[in-house]
């Protein structure tokens, strides 16, 4: 298993990979736009020896009260369902956050399950002032700090780039 940043050619992989993880095309069609409109930040895969994608997480640009402070938000997150429960989703996780910190971001947002993030150093989002847009995501909304100074003035709402607002 090869972990690493996504090129050209795993487009394809990542999508049938989306598609297959997800009930619906949902999180396919939404890389899909953020990598047209560029505002794929960084995207990890895990593939396998002959290069097939088994794994994945895309990360892309989220504002603070209209903001830019050089936060970025986690989703989607998938591994093939055949190898889950092997460590691959925390490979992803932590290969994405060691070059966020290594490019200068400051903090990484992710909507899920609090018990799966929690093991990554995810913590709530509320705990520091910080909300989304979606009611009731209290829970589930959580940050992660990159820089020492990340929550410094933070406060207020998260805002995910344009492409989430097809897919509410």
């Amino acid at each position: 298993m090869l972990i690493r940043t996504e090129i050209g050619v795993d487009a394809a992989g990542i999508d049938g990979l989306l598609k297959r993880c997800f009930k619906t095309a949902a999180e396919a069609e939404l890389t899909q736009a953020l990598r047209e409109a560029g505002l794929l930040t960084l995207g990890v895969v895990a593939t396998d020896d002959e290069g097939r994608v088994l794994g994945y997480a895309a990360f892309s640009p989220v504002t603070l009260q209209g903001e830019e402070r050089g936060w970025v938000g986690l989703a989607p997150l998938a591994v093939d369902e055949s190898l889950r429960g092997k460590g691959i989703a925390k490979q992803l996780i932590y290969e994405g956050l060691d070059a966020l910190n290594e490019f200068g971001y400051s903090a990484v947002v992710v909507m899920g399950e609090p018990a799966f993030y929690n093991r990554f150093g995810f913590e709530p989002a509320a705990r520091h002032g910080l909300h989304c847009r979606w009611p009731g995501a209290e829970a589930a909304f959580q940050v992660y700090q990159l820089a020492d100074t990340a929550f410094e003035g933070a406060e207020g709402r998260i805002e995910y780039s344009e492409p989430f607002n097809r897919f509410d």
